[in-house]
This record gives structure tokens, sequence and C-alpha cells, in this order.
């Protein structure tokens, strides 16, 4: 059994699509372990596979995909010996469903979309707290206005009974996050839940969710593009790259020191108005990581970032795949660099 703090554990996830064009491996090997209390952030380009990793664990994958391999445990609170194993359950299952929006929520990309318009606020989420608290009608409504002012919505006992399409934008997605929160989860999973929002509002919902963190000990797996966000609110960050995690941190090592090309290329893509900028008025190009991410139909041997990557070894990176290791305490990253013998270093240096 892994310690106590640990709520779910995913190891050696494969995700694919089966479609005309071929097979998408959305999901290539990934492992993940989620704990209370502390946030991991899953970063990466769109099409990495990070919101795939997040369906998989809610068994949330849309037809044609599959899990296909690997293991997605969850350990409920309380109990010491008690696993559920969440890829062996079917989608719709009793046992699934009861896990799903209870004990571990989910908050998706954009809040319209994630409520219905024709049903108010308040009997969205008193249904789900019907559904697994096992309460009244009248004491489920009593708990959606105690979520939604927990949530910084003002007013709440007018808004439990308003339409999504009557509020705004931060106003909804605060309520999508009370509707999440409503049956006390042990892990939340945040998916780009900032991305429509503005930076004000941004701000204030990262504070929100790193409040209710505290006061219901939940993990929160939080995916997002945006690296800046990480920066505020991830303990721990996995960088994935075609279906991969080519790198996992604390927070602090993965911005002052990353390993890998592919994060080292987005911390550089990064926009900065630095003290010469300020001094001359001078504008210079943002860096961007050349050429395209692969077809995904495609197996491409040895690493999946080689094409792209300005510090490959011919014959190395093109032709065997990296396995992860880790190069310092907690550090783990997917990458040659770290393994390949000195003589492949120097003939990369002379060939830069």
């Amino acid at each position: 059994m892994p310690a106590n703090n640990v709520i779910a554990e995913i190891k050696n996830l494969h995700t694919n699509f089966y479609l005309r064009e071929g097979v998408a491996r959305a999901v290539a090997g990934v492992n993940l372990t989620l704990e209370k209390g502390r946030t991991l952030g899953i970063v990466g380009e769109s099409g990495c596979g990070k919101s795939v990793t997040a369906h998989s664990l809610m068994q949330l994958v849309p037809s044609p995909g599959k899990i296909e391999e690997g293991e997605i445990l969850f350990y409920p609170p309380g109990s010491t010996t008690e696993v559920i194993e969440i890829h062996k359950l079917e989608p719709n299952s009793k046992e699934m469903r009861a896990i799903r929006g209870n004990q571990i929520s989910m908050v998706f990309q954009e809040p319209m979309t994630s409520m219905l318009p024709v049903r108010t606020v308040g009997a969205q989420i008193m249904e789900a707290i019907i559904l697994h608290q096992q309460v009244s009608k009248a004491e489920a409504r009593t708990r959606a206005i105690e979520i939604l002012s927990r949530v910084k919505l003002p007013n709440a006992d007018r808004i439990v009974d308003t339409y999504p399409f009557q509020l705004s934008g931060g106003m909804r997605q605060r309520a999508v996050i009370a509707m999440a929160l409503s049956c006390n989860p042990n892990l939340l999973i945040a998916d780009e839940p900032t991305t429509a929002l503005d930076v004000t509002t941004e701000a204030q919902i990262l504070d929100l969710l790193r409040a209710l963190q505290q006061d219901f000990d939940m993990g929160i797996m939080y995916i997002t593009h945006n690296l800046g966000v990480i920066a505020e609110i991830a303990d721990d960050v996995a960088v994935m790259y075609m279906g991969k995690v080519v790198e996992q941190t604390d927070t602090s090592s993965l911005f002052f020191k990353p390993l890998h090309p592919y994060t080292q290329a987005l911390l550089r893509s990064i926009p900065q108005l630095d003290d010469v900028m300020a001094r001359t008025g001078k504008n210079k190009r943002l860096e961007t990581i050349k050429g395209m991410v692969p077809d995904p139909y495609r197996i491409l041997p040895g690493c999946v970032f080689h094409p792209r990557c300005p510090q490959f070894m011919e014959g190395i990176c093109d032709q065997i795949a990296p396995e992860i290791i880790e190069v310092e305490p907690d550090h783990i990253v997917r990458c040659h660099l770290y393994t390949a013998p000195a003589e492949a270093h120097t003939a990369k240096d002379a060939r830069l």
C-alpha cells in the first residue's frame, strides 16, 4: 500500500483512439501519483494527452477511445487496505458512478457547456447532492446555498434559482466549481478552468481553489498549457509531450532547473519584459519551438521529441526510446542527455 496521503495512482496508462486514419495513441505509458493537500500540474501543448489522462481517471473516455493498458488505482479515505481498480470498472457501472462526482470530481474547460442552460444552477448542484449524500430536497437546497457561498458568489440564496446564462463567465465558473465540490471530493480535476476568463478573474479563481483545497484537504490535478498558472498553483509538475511524461518534479525545480529540452523550450517561449527591453524600448522576437507536433497516428522511433530537439544526438535520439530516470532526488526526466555515453555528447557539440 502507498503512503496514507496518496489518493490515486496512475501506472503505465495507455489510452488509444481507433479512427479511420489509424490508431491515435493519446496516452502512452503515463505514471502519476496524486496526494491529498497537494496540487499536481499537468502542462504541455494542445494534443499532448493532458485531458485524455484526466478523462481516463474518471472513466469518461469517449468512443472510439479505449483504456488499452495500465492501472488506475483509487484509495478511499479512511481505509488502509481498500483499493478500487478504476481501470477495471465499466464507465456506467454503479461502482464508478458512486466515485465520479462524489469522491473524484472534475471542473471542465468551458463552464457554459458544463451546465444545462434549461435548469437552474441550484437544481444541478442539488442533483449531485441528492444522488450521493442521500438527503432530502430541502437539505440539498440548503447545502447548495452553502457551497455557493463558499465559492464567494454574492447573494447565494438568489443565485441558486438563476440559470447559467444569467451569470457572467466568472460567476459561471464559480458555480461549476461549487457543483464539483458539493459532495466534498477527495480529488478535484481542474481541466483548464480559467482559459476563457480575464486575468483578474483568473487570479480570483486560483485563489479560490487554493483556499478550498485547504478547507477540504483535497488533492488537485490542474491541467493547463499556461506555465504562469502552474507557477501560481502547483506544488508538483508533470510535463507531457505526445502522450508521455517527459519530466516531473516540484514546481520550483522545474522553473529554476529544467532538464528536458522540451521543458526548456516551453520556458523560453514565455513572454518576458526584461530590463534591457524596458531601458531601450526595443522589442525582440518571441522564441518558439521549431517544427510541428508529429502525426499522432505514427510511431516515431527513438525519442518522440527528437524531430524538434535542438540538442538532438544522431544515432541515439532517433533510434532508441529513452527510459525515464531520476536525475536528482524527486526529479525525473525522459531524455538521452542524461544517459548517453560521453562520445555522443562530443559529437553533438561538434555539430553545434
